[in-house]
């Protein structure tokens, strides 16, 4: 996924910079994005974090928005805007945050291409197995 500065469409993945992470979520309208918790959830307790909306000014929390824009490989698989909406307002209210393996980009992966990933966490393992494949 490319990221670029441009006004989000409906069914859009979002994101915005959170200190030294970013937050996910699928964009509806101003009024309508739908994310699995909030920007600053991550130091709350996991039971308490839920598939929510909020309007697009309580997502991004004085942030930047950023808007994915699908590889080629990607357009191959990619849901529908209409899609990536219904599959993420079926979630609403649901559970089982885990930072590690059920988070807020987890989510947004799931909805736009039916598989839980994460960029940022698959970056952070291939930097820890090369650190620690090194010699001492």
């Amino acid at each position: 996924m490319n990221w670029i500065d441009t006004s989000p469409e409906c069914g859009d993945l979002i994101r915005t910079k959170v200190s030294f992470y970013y937050h996910y979520g699928i964009f509806v309208s101003e009024q309508e994005v739908i994310q699995f918790g909030l920007p600053n959830d991550p130091g709350r307790p996991a039971d308490e974090i839920k598939v929510l909306r909020s309007d697009i000014y309580t997502f991004l929390s004085g942030g930047n928005l950023e808007v994915g824009q699908p590889t080629r490989d990607e357009k191959k698989t990619i849901r529908s805007p209409k899609e990536r909406v219904n599959i993420a307002r079926s979630r609403l209210g649901e559970g089982g945050y885990d930072i590690l393996h059920h988070n807020c980009e987890h989510f947004v992966n799931e909805c736009a291409f039916g598989e839980s990933r994460s960029s940022f966490l698959d970056n952070v393992r291939v930097t820890l197995r090369h650190k620690l494949s090194q010699p001492k």
